[in-house]
């Protein structure tokens, strides 16, 4: 199973899926999005700092770097 870090925790996530489960039994689900925001950035963020991203607006990358100080 691959792991990749969150973009605004640092956490390592797991992603799912692909080659490497096919065959396996004990199939987990991927821990992250790969998120495009409203600025054109791409991030990948575990579903912790999802859920605490803004809801009231567009969301950025300054949004991104907010969630890395707050943890």
């Amino acid at each position: 199973m691959a792991r990749e870090s969150c973009d605004g925790c640092g956490k390592g996530v797991t992603i799912g899926g692909a080659v490497a489960n096919l065959w396996k039994f004990d199939q987990q689900s991927t821990g992250g999005l790969e998120l495009e925001l409203a600025d054109g950035t791409e991030h990948f963020l575990c579903h912790d700092c999802i859920d605490d991203l803004p809801d009231d607006r567009d969301v950025t990358a300054e949004d991104v770097e907010a969630l890395s100080k707050e943890r």
